[in-house]
């Protein structure tokens, strides 16, 4: 028996023996880009929950529940936990549905109604959790300089295959010191840390439903509002994002957030912030490729390479960056994705 089949066989055990949850069938719900694992179960009256299956040899349920029950604290509508087994890993939690809001929003939906719900919902994340910060680990600047080093690791090395010079590292050492000095500048709030149409779910009613939390810092004003308005998996026009960040300015600064000193100061925050986000993204999306074998988010890093460009375009501090981008990023990056994806292909063709 493989420790999968283990695993299934522990919550069939857990939901009948010692929950009385008469499951009669169970399928997998989704994975994520850690060891977790999600199934969801019916019981025999057609009622559905989700299992999350997260080993504890791999992965911490802690700071899972304890974001979520904070979350719930701030009237975000999160999965309800009806069921926990620390020592297995096993938590029993409401069903939120399947439908993300990236389906809802490639199938034509109305994006001002979806990003509405969502901004309300970023609202009470930053307005009611200002309270709650202080039970957070700090977004603080050893963890902005260990996520923004992902990108010449995984990115420029591996994928790119550049071999970076003493010239290109201190480009990139003296514009992640000014990323990182500009981040710790702002506003302190409650940071989902992955606010994107992957982890809000459409729902008919409390929508949206909130997913993938358990990373939370207290962190930048700015950084769950690029996350949203510049989702490495869906794209808008300039002209529109500024208009949603404007709109939630206007909320933020009517419910007495912390919204700077005018509109300007605001989208300078959310560009930057989005800025780094960006960087370590195409770190983490190289590396789970080259360390994990998931090849899923290769597709996607066109667009963040893309919102990188275009942000640090934006500020003449930037300058040296924008120009090493366009010198030896951009022009190697095509090949090296092609590369990847073909080997990706080969590799599922191989197994199947």
């Amino acid at each position: 028996m493989t420790d999968g089949d283990a695993r299934i066989r522990q919550i069939w055990q857990w939901l009948g023996s010692e929950l009385a949850f008469r499951a009669a069938r169970l399928e997998p719900a989704s994975a994520d880009a850690s060891f977790r694992r999600y199934f969801r179960v019916w019981n025999e009256s057609g009622a559905t929950r989700v299992v999350m299956d997260a080993p504890p040899d791999k992965e911490d349920i802690g700071p899972f529940l304890r974001i979520g029950a904070l979350l719930e604290r701030c009237g975000v509508h999160v999965p309800h936990v009806d069921a926990v087994d620390h020592a297995r890993g096993l938590v029993l939690l409401e069903d939120l549905g399947s439908v993300p809001y990236l389906s809802r929003l490639r199938a034509g939906t109305d994006p001002d109604a979806l990003y509405g719900d969502a901004l309300q919902a970023l609202l009470r994340i930053q307005v009611r959790g200002r309270e709650l910060i202080g039970q957070l680990p700090p977004y603080d600047r050893a963890a902005l300089e260990r996520e923004l080093q992902l990108m010449p690791e995984w990115f420029c090395a591996r994928h790119l295959r550049l071999s970076l010079d003493d010239d290109d590292r201190d480009i990139i050492a003296r514009s992640f010191e000014f990323l990182t000095i500009e981040a710790l500048a702002q506003p302190v709030v409650f940071v989902h840390r992955d606010y994107h149409s992957r982890n809000l779910m459409f729902l008919a009613k409390g929508n949206p439903g909130v997913i993938d939390f358990q990373d939370a810092l207290a962190g930048p004003v700015g950084y769950d509002l690029a996350s949203l308005l510049k989702d490495c998996y869906i794209e808008w026009p300039r002209a529109r994002v500024e208009r949603w960040v404007r709109d939630y300015r206007t909320r933020l600064q009517g419910a007495g957030g912390l919204a700077g000193a005018s509109e300007q100061e605001f989208l300078r925050w959310f560009d930057l912030i989005g800025l780094q986000r960006h960087i370590k993204v195409l770190g983490i999306f190289a590396r789970l490729w080259y360390r994990d074998g998931k090849s899923g988010y290769l597709p996607d890093l066109p667009r963040t390479l893309a919102y990188v460009r275009d942000a640090a375009g934006r500020f003449p501090e930037l300058s040296a960056f924008t120009q090493w981008l366009e010198r030896r990023v951009w022009p190697a990056f095509a090949a090296a994705n092609e590369r990847s994806l073909a080997d990706a292909a080969a590799r599922s063709a191989g197994g199947a």
